[in-house]
C-alpha cells in the first residue's frame, strides 16, 4: 500500500508528483539503476523526447521483469542534460505514468555518461 504525502504546510509540487511516498506493509524493494534513451539494439533515440519515451520504456521493463508496474514507483530521480528540455521531461513523464504519482528529483546536470545522452532516469519501486 502506498500513502502520498502532500502536507499543506509546504507548497504543492509542481507538476505530477508527490513530496513523499509511504510504502506499507511490502515485502519487495526494487531499485533500478539509471536508464537511458538507448533501445535494446544499443541505438539512441534521435530526439530529446525520443530519448525520454525510450528511457521510461527502459525503466517499465526493469519494472515488469519483477512484476511490477509504474504504480509501484515510489521514488524516481531524473538527470537531463538541458534545462531546455524541463517541460518536455515532464510532459512525456505524465503521460506515460498516468495516475501514479511517486516521489520525485529531477536534476539538470553537465552531462552524463556519454556526451550524446541527454536523460537518465533511476527509480525505487516496492511491492
Amino acid at each position: 500500500m502506498r500513502i502520498l504525502h502532500t502536507p499543506g504546510s509546504i507548497a504543492p509540487p509542481f507538476s505530477r508528483y508527490s513530496h513523499g511516498v509511504e510504502a506499507k506493509d511490502v515485502s519487495r524493494w526494487l531499485l533500478v539503476s539509471g536508464q537511458v534513451g538507448v533501445d535494446r539494439e544499443g541505438r539512441l533515440a534521435e530526439t530529446p523526447a525520443g530519448q525520454m519515451h525510450q528511457a521510461w520504456q527502459n525503466v517499465f521493463a526493469v519494472l515488469a521483469s519483477a512484476d511490477m508496474t509504474p504504480g509501484d514507483l515510489v521514488k524516481i530521480t531524473a538527470f537531463i542534460t538541458r534545462r531546455d528540455d524541463l517541460a518536455t521531461f515532464r510532459e512525456v513523464r505524465d503521460g506515460l505514468l498516468g495516475s501514479a504519482q511517486p516521489a520525485s528529483s529531477l536534476v539538470i546536470v553537465a552531462g552524463l555518461a556519454y556526451p550524446d545522452w541527454l536523460v537518465e532516469i533511476e527509480a525505487v519501486a516496492a511491492a
